[in-house]
């Protein structure tokens, strides 16, 4: 049980910390890269699947968290049935597994916001720092255990003193950090070119499987869709928040913020760069073009190392957002069976640090995490379509969700997304994935000392499976 004192205080704390657990790096970086890809016409797409798979599933996690009171484990557990515990280990696993290298993530950010402080960032080839930077041991493992730190602190407070007070402040200031570099990357000269180009819709794109593929994955990656995280908030929302209005509100939060983003990032580029070199940045790789590519272009605007200073302190913020979230799924489950929120949080916090420091002193390693349990996580998405089609979508939507009016709307719209949209979502998004690590390793796709071969992903899954099959009746002897 959750003790009313560790609820929520308010729905805008719920919301900001809900919000703030969506908004993560991606936003900050892969989104623009994608929208610089392909034009306005992501948009569109981008905005279907927030619809069509991510806030349907934030629903379903939403309404298991606030019923069962329980982190992924025990919520599969009462939502499915016993049998079904394991899925709730591999959702909060695979989760958990994402938060081993996603502290360094957030330590590469608070790396550069350091750097932009001290006027070193913009006098440096940026590159050449980069590659040094990334492939030294000492300086990655000091920002990726400083980053765990602060996580683990303000998660250690609890949920009012620590996760809510964070993100009351951290949330919208986010927000206003993206504002101000946006508003003044669309009032650069030449800026037009590249606002022009992120709105621009071309119909002709509309044909092309790759826009709708990425833009899937996209919206299920950025929102958190299917990770637990809401579920784990929801843990701790009051016995009378929405569950749908509050996950449509962190979805459509989740998108306004990527769409700053990209008002920040994009027309910065076109502007100072032209358009060829914009688009060769945008098509550099997540690292490449927050790294590499936005610190070169800074350096040629007037004031540029104060909004390098904003651009990686937005950074920092929208990744330790995410990362709390991630250490409270992780801290949760182990409240669940028995242990205090202090011994909790120590534990994850120094498991984390451990297993997270391979991935801060080899970039190889990390992006093999990357793929591995980023391609997981659809997997995740896919249990939760599993919980609502085991209840039942009327005895979901009467029993679980209860909405106050049109509960007939509701189940109909559920029957059309979890029987038909959700799942061939899940197959195509998957499989496109998976065909392509095929394609990339044509003769040794099933070597798992890949990096991003099918090899590895599977390997690493079957070890997270079997591992709770084995213990799934160990989980409900134990669950609190």
């Amino acid at each position: 049980m959750v003790h009313k004192k560790d609820l929520f205080s308010s729905r805008f704390g719920l919301l900001a910390a809900a919000i703030g657990m969506a908004i993560g790096a991606g936003n900050i970086w892969r989104f623009p890269r994608l929208a610089g890809q392909y034009g306005g016409t992501f948009l569109i797409p981008w905005l279907i699947f927030l619809l069509s798979w991510s806030i349907p599933l934030l629903i379903v996690e939403f309404a298991m968290g606030k019923k069962t009171r329980r982190g992924t484990i025990g919520a599969f557990a009462e939502a499915m049935g016993k049998s079904y515990a394991w899925m709730g280990w591999f959702v909060g696993l695979c989760t958990t597994a994402i938060l081993f290298y996603y502290s360094v993530v957030t330590g590469w950010s608070l790396k550069y916001f350091f750097l932009a402080l001290n006027q070193n960032l913009l006098t440096t080839d940026t590159k050449s720092f980069w590659d040094s930077y990334s492939s030294s041991i000492t300086q990655p493992l000091l920002f990726h255990f400083l980053s765990i730190f602060l996580g683990s602190v303000i998660i250690y407070k609890g949920i009012t003193k620590g996760i809510e007070k964070f993100s009351k402040i951290v949330v919208p200031l986010l927000f206003v950090l993206l504002i101000f570099t946006a508003i003044r990357a669309i009032t650069l000269p030449g800026a037009e070119t590249g606002i022009r180009y992120f709105f621009t819709i071309r119909p002709e794109a509309f044909l092309n499987y790759k826009l709708w593929l990425d833009a899937l994955s996209q919206s299920a990656w950025s929102t958190g869709a299917g990770w637990g995280l809401l579920l784990t908030y929801a843990i701790y929302a009051r016995k009378d928040e929405p569950i749908t209005s509050n996950s449509f509100l962190a979805g459509l939060g989740n998108n306004l913020a990527s769409v700053i983003a990209g008002l920040a990032i994009i027309p910065t580029l076109f502007a100072l760069s032209g358009t060829q070199a914009a688009h060769t940045a945008l098509s550099s790789g997540n690292q490449g073009l927050a790294f590499i590519a936005i610190p070169q272009v800074f350096s040629k605007m007037t004031g540029g190392n104060w909004f390098a200073m904003i651009f990686f302190l937005a950074l920092f913020f929208a990744a330790l957002s995410s990362l709390i979230s991630m250490i409270e799924l992780a801290a949760r489950l182990l409240i669940d069976f028995g242990l205090s929120r202090k011994k909790a949080v120590v534990i994850i916090g120094t498991l984390t640090a451990l297993l997270g420091a391979p991935s801060a002193i080899s970039l190889d390693f990390f992006n093999n995490q990357d793929w591995a349990w980023g391609l997981g996580l659809i997997v995740s998405g896919l249990f939760f379509v599993l919980v609502v089609l085991k209840i039942g979508v009327n005895s979901f939507i009467n029993d679980w969700l209860s909405p106050r009016k049109n509960r007939q709307l509701y189940i109909r719209l559920f029957r059309i997304l979890f029987y038909g949209v959700i799942p061939l979502e899940f197959v195509l998004m998957l499989g496109w994935w998976l065909y392509q690590s095929v394609s990339w390793y044509p003769n040794t796709w099933w070597n798992p000392f890949e990096t991003f071969s099918l090899g590895t992903a599977l390997l690493q899954w079957l070890i997270l499976i079997v591992a709770g099959l084995a213990l799934n009746s160990k989980f409900n002897k134990a669950l609190k």
